[in-house]
């Protein structure tokens, strides 16, 4: 399998609330691959979608949410760092970013009391958003980069989106920090087109339960609690067709899945995802049987949901 794309897409710069480089990119990926598609979808952007994306295919029934940011940090004042989500905080972890000096390239400072701030021959404008270096690593075995959560969401649905004839895929922002775009987003699905099911394409956690190799997650649970009967649905199709899963069940964590949960709207949704190690770092690890395994299930999901 080609993952070209997918070391492009963690190369573009879109942490949480800062994702219109990443809006651009796929509205350029798609014009120029749609005609090699089975169908061309309809895309739908602009002020009322702030900087997501909607592709729409189509009679869709089911949508596939994938969240388009990432973790990283907002420079304050005196080199201080402010943390964007939940990242991993270690020393001399390269940052980049670019402010209206030019390009930047900083490490990371944690001290004792775990106040960030950056080591940069300058200081950097306040306001300024840095992420993670990427640095592709590929064995026979394993993908390692930063920010699989979650462009390797957004590059399965790419793949997914190839062969699509019937349903929507959602970019949507700021799942990194708490959400903001999901409530709109399913607002303006269902009322438009009646979709009320959901998929989360996004990359989970490698735990005692999971583990690589062992195929995509399905997940039962995490700090939401979505539907069971439509959790059984989805495993129901996976063992119909002898895609390799695994069952999640967790307390903690979350996705645009909660988003939709605290909606006014009556949408059943599920999480399904590969599962990585050391999470929210920039040495994020995923097996690529379980990234196979997450393409095929979410391609027969969208035909039989």
């Amino acid at each position: 399998m080609d993952y070209s794309l997918l070391k492009k897409l963690q190369e573009i710069h879109a942490p949480a609330g800062d994702e219109v480089l990443m809006k651009e990119f796929l509205m350029d990926y798609v014009g120029k691959n749609q005609d090699q598609w089975d169908v061309e979808p309809e895309i739908i952007h602009g002020d009322d979608f702030q900087d997501c994306l909607i592709l729409k295919f189509g009679k869709p029934r089911t949508a596939i949410f994938a969240h388009m940011d990432s973790i990283g940090f907002t420079v304050r004042y005196g080199k201080q760092l402010v943390k964007l989500g939940g990242p991993t905080l270690i020393s001399g972890t390269l940052l980049v970013g670019h402010d209206s000096y030019g390009a930047i390239e900083a490490e990371l400072v944690v001290d004792e009391a775990k106040k960030l701030s950056y080591k940069f021959h300058r200081e950097i404008e306040p306001g300024t958003n840095l992420t993670y270096k990427p640095n592709w690593r590929e064995t026979d075995q394993y993908l390692q980069n930063c920010y699989m959560d979650n462009r390797l969401g957004v590059w399965s649905a790419l793949q997914v989106a190839e062969t699509l004839t019937d349903g929507l895929i959602v970019f949507s922002c700021w799942e990194e920090t708490g959400g903001g775009s999901v409530g709109y987003l399913g607002k303006y699905i269902y009322e438009n087109w009646g979709v009320r099911q959901a998929l989360i394409s996004d990359i989970t956690w490698v735990t005692e339960g999971i583990h690589h190799g062992n195929g995509v997650a399905i997940s039962m649970r995490d700090s939401g609690i979505p539907r069971k009967s439509y959790v059984n649905k989805i495993i129901s199709i996976a063992k119909a067709n002898d895609l390799k899963f695994q069952l999640e069940v967790e307390d903690a964590g979350g996705s645009d899945g909660n988003a939709l949960q605290k909606s006014p709207y009556p949408f059943d949704w599920c999480f399904v995802g590969a599962p990585e190690d050391h999470v929210h770092s920039p040495d994020e690890k995923v097996h690529k049987d379980d990234i196979i395994h997450m393409v095929r299930l979410y391609k027969v999901l969208m035909k039989s949901l």
